[in-house]
């Protein structure tokens, strides 16, 4: 009489888990799930996206910052989107302006040579979503990167434009397609 107690309550244990295994795939048959690696938060009906070129109005800033930072920001949207790169008119598109480039003292020394200097990029972006106009913004992003004193800019200017790049591209990732 034991073993069949036994063989029922195993019976019923699997009857058990078979039921909530169908009741969660039928529950979650009809969600749909948007997810992404990048956390990114496009629109599913996006399939395109294009990047136009920033122009440099910025006065101080190297001829070749424009073409670093338009591809900076078309390497992430292609490396962390499922979307297609287009030259233009995509589904979600990128335009704006290198307004700002500045080089500043920050930590000023008795001997009036600056201990440390601060290179600051600034860049205006124009944001739009063909599917969803309330995400469409336009927006001034800045930022900046140290180096010492002793260093000459041309020394590290290549340097310090590539960490500047990386968190101005970020930060425009981040508001487009984190809402953040």
């Amino acid at each position: 009489m034991l073993k069949y107690i036994k063989h029922k309550e195993k019976s019923f244990g699997k009857q058990l888990n078979y039921c909530c295994f169908l009741f969660a795939v039928v529950l979650f048959s009809g969600c749909k799930i948007h997810y992404s690696f990048s956390g990114a938060s496009i629109p599913p009906e996006a399939k395109t996206v294009s990047v136009q070129y920033f122009q440099n109005n910025a006065s101080l800033a190297p001829p070749t910052l424009s073409q670093t930072f338009t591809e900076a920001l078309r390497d992430k949207l292609g490396s962390q989107t499922r979307l297609g790169l287009v030259k233009k008119d995509g589904d979600l598109n990128f335009e704006g302006t290198i307004t700002g480039y500045a080089t500043a003292p920050m930590a000023l020394q008795s001997t009036d040579v600056s201990a440390s200097n601060r290179l600051t990029i600034t860049v205006n972006v124009k944001y739009s979503c063909a599917f969803d106009a309330k995400k469409n913004f336009e927006q001034s992003f800045s930022r900046f990167a140290d180096y010492k004193g002793t260093q000459s800019l041309t020394s590290v200017e290549n340097d310090l434009i590539t960490t500047i790049n990386e968190q101005l591209v970020q930060d425009i990732f981040n508001r487009a397609l984190n809402d953040w």
